[in-house]
This record gives C-alpha cells, sequence and structure tokens, in this order.
C-alpha cells in the first residue's frame, strides 16, 4: 500500500486537486499500485477545522505518508487570523525538511501561440528552477514596529551545499548547464553562495556552470529563456522568477512543482495560488495539479512510465484544443480533467493491447 496524503487547502485548491487524484486512481487501478489517498485539513481549512494552519494531525499524516499532495492555500477570508494559512505552508516545509523546490517549466510543442513571447522567442524553452526553500528572508529573523522593520537573511555553507548538489545532479539529466543567479554585487550572503557553488561544481566536471545576477536573470527569461537549462537560486528569488516563468508557457495554471528533502516523502502542488475570486466556479485549471501529480509519480514514487502516460495524456489534451478560461478558452475545471482521462484512457488501452501482443509472443516462442 502506498499512502499519499492530500492536502486540498483553500480556494480552487479542492477543485484542481480533485482532477489529479481521479488520475492517479486510474492509474493505480489499472496497474494494481495500492495507492490509498488520506485527505487532511490544512492552510485555512486547518484554521477553520483546528485553529491552526498545519493541524498536529495533518503533519503526523505528512510524516507518515510516502508522498504528500498540496492544492493551494491563502484567501482574505483568514487575513486577520492570529496565524495565516501560508503559515502553516512554511511549517511544513520545514518539519518535512523540504529545502529543495523543482518548478519546470516548457513551451510545449505546438503550443508555442499560448506564450505571449514571439514564437521565435518561446519555441524550445524547456527550464527547470531549483529554488532553495527553508533558508533566506522567509525565515530569517523579523522586526517590526509603527516606523521601522527588518528581515534578516541568511544562508550556511550547509544550506548552499546541498540545493546545488539537488541542481547539478538534476542538470545531468536534462542538459548539463546550471546559472545559479545571485546578486553577489551587492549581497553578502549572494557572496558566500556563489563562491560555495563554484566548489560544488568541481564535483560535476561534465556539467557547465555560469553565473547571473537576479535582474539580469529575469530579462533574459523574456528575450531568451532558450539559454537556461537548470537555474538553481535562494528563496526570494526563485520565488519570483519561477512565478515569472510560468508566463512564458502561456498561463500559471498549467505548472506544477515537487518539493523535495534529504529524506522521508516529498510534496507536489501546482505553483497558482488559491484564486479565491473564482473558488467554486469549475473555472479553475487543473493541468498544474495533473503535472504535479506527475512529478509525483515519477520523483516521490520512482513509477516513470506511468509518469510519463499522464505527461503525454495532459499535452495531448491540450494539444487537441482543451483550454479553460485562463488559455482564453472555456472548458470547466471538471471538463478538462475529464478530457485529460479520456487520454490517459486511450494509452491505458495501448498498453493493455501491447503487454497482450507480447504475451502471445512469449507463448508462441515456448
Amino acid at each position: 500500500m502506498t499512502r499519499i496524503v492530500i492536502l486540498p487547502g483553500d480556494g480552487i485548491g479542492p477543485e484542481v486537486t480533485r482532477e489529479a487524484i481521479h488520475c492517479l486512481t486510474m492509474l493505480s487501478d489499472h496497474f494494481e499500485l495500492g495507492f490509498r489517498f488520506e485527505e487532511h485539513p490544512f492552510g485555512g481549512a486547518g484554521i477553520d477545522a483546528h485553529a491552526d494552519p498545519l493541524p498536529e494531525s495533518t503533519l503526523r499524516a505528512c510524516r507518515n505518508s510516502d508522498a504528500v499532495f498540496l492544492g493551494a492555500v491563502g484567501g482574505p477570508k483568514w487575513d486577520k487570523a492570529e496565524k495565516r494559512p501560508e503559515v502553516g505552508l512554511l511549517g511544513l516545509r520545514s518539519a518535512l525538511g523540504l529545502f529543495a523546490n523543482l518548478r519546470p517549466s516548457r513551451v510545449i510543442p505546438g503550443l508555442e501561440s499560448f506564450s505571449p513571447l514571439k514564437a521565435s522567442v518561446a519555441t524550445g524553452a524547456d527550464i527547470l528552477v531549483v529554488r532553495e526553500l527553508t533558508g533566506g528572508l522567509y525565515f530569517g529573523e523579523r522586526t517590526q514596529s509603527e516606523d521601522f522593520a527588518s528581515d534578516l537573511c541568511t544562508y550556511s555553507r550547509a544550506e548552499v551545499e546541498r540545493i546545488a548538489h539537488v541542481a547539478f545532479r538534476e542538470a545531468r539529466r536534462r542538459g548539463s548547464k546550471v546559472t545559479s543567479v545571485d546578486k553577489a554585487n551587492v549581497l553578502a550572503t549572494s557572496k558566500l553562495w556563489r563562491r560555495i557553488v563554484e566548489e560544488v561544481a568541481g564535483d560535476y566536471p561534465d556539467v557547465a556552470l555560469d553565473h547571473m545576477y537576479v535582474d539580469a536573470a529575469a530579462m533574459a527569461l523574456v528575450s531568451a529563456p532558450g539559454r537556461f537549462d537548470v537555474i538553481l537560486t535562494e528563496n526570494l528569488f526563485g520565488d519570483i522568477l519561477s512565478d515569472q516563468l510560468s508566463v512564458i508557457g502561456g498561463s500559471i495554471g498549467l505548472l506544477g512543482s515537487a518539493s523535495r528533502g534529504e529524506d522521508g516523502p516529498m510534496m507536489f502542488e501546482p505553483i497558482h495560488g488559491s484564486a479565491p475570486d473564482i473558488a467554486g466556479l469549475d473555472i479553475a485549471n487543473p493541468a498544474g495539479a495533473i503535472a504535479s501529480a506527475a512529478m509525483l509519480l515519477e520523483l516521490g514514487l520512482g513509477l516513470p512510465e506511468q509518469a510519463a502516460m499522464l505527461n503525454n495524456a495532459l499535452e495531448q489534451a491540450l494539444l487537441d484544443g482543451a483550454r479553460t478560461a485562463d488559455l482564453g478558452g472555456d472548458v470547466s475545471c471538471s471538463a478538462f480533467g475529464a478530457r485529460v482521462r479520456d487520454k490517459l484512457q486511450e494509452r491505458l488501452d495501448r498498453h493493455n493491447a501491447m503487454t497482450e501482443h507480447l504475451a502471445i509472443n512469449r507463448g508462441c516462442c515456448a
């Protein structure tokens, strides 16, 4: 049995999560994978149920799981809560030791028209952002008064080394190039970051390394995205750049992500927010959640064949014209999920036919 903890969260989170889980259930049933889904309150839903965005029972379930799947958190309903929903997300990342966030973005061949960039610029863009997730400004000491505020950004050698190794290993699976993004002309943390990344690069002579300041990287993402393979960067810069990158493919609703630690369960989530203004209207784009489910299969559970089937079904649904509102269409969230599952069923049928064909051939040769 494989335990997958589901944290639907807030806003459109439950809607997009539902479509992704339907896809995982299809694959589990077909391949007899034994997935068991356990749903727990988290974020605003956790506040409503337990007065805590990260209830102890939810954290315990996540720690004991094989993978965690998150929808989205936050919304104006909880703006005045003692602990905002986002505090629960930061707490979960910290508790599970999820220091590395992987955010892939790809312009799908045949769908270059989705991009706001010229086709000649967008074509071929295929980038993975490796973002450090548990250090930097988001986790530093804060002070605030009526007339003064500060946020402390800190990084240690160990934190930079471990995220750099993740980026270089991922680059070996892709185009063997890492671009480390920092602000080493100004920030002490960035100077440390650059020096340690250079040291780690010595362990990967087969991977090319270059450096860019974050402002130059932001410009290059929209002027020459094809120059990038893996972008390695710290928490704040990675948060901003990966959201900017999401637009290149046409919509933030298309992209999934994975967060990993040294060991233990990984967490998977679409990179979009909770979009409370459209919650319950069945118009959200579940593509990012479905893409996250494919990452869960490959990275979280070691099932690359099933992950490829789901990714291919998702891309084919888009290529065949499935368009939610964010892509200029009128296909509902649930209808989009149904179209993906139709494409997935076609692949499962072909898998059955191929399996039967091989079995017949083995029988003839026995």
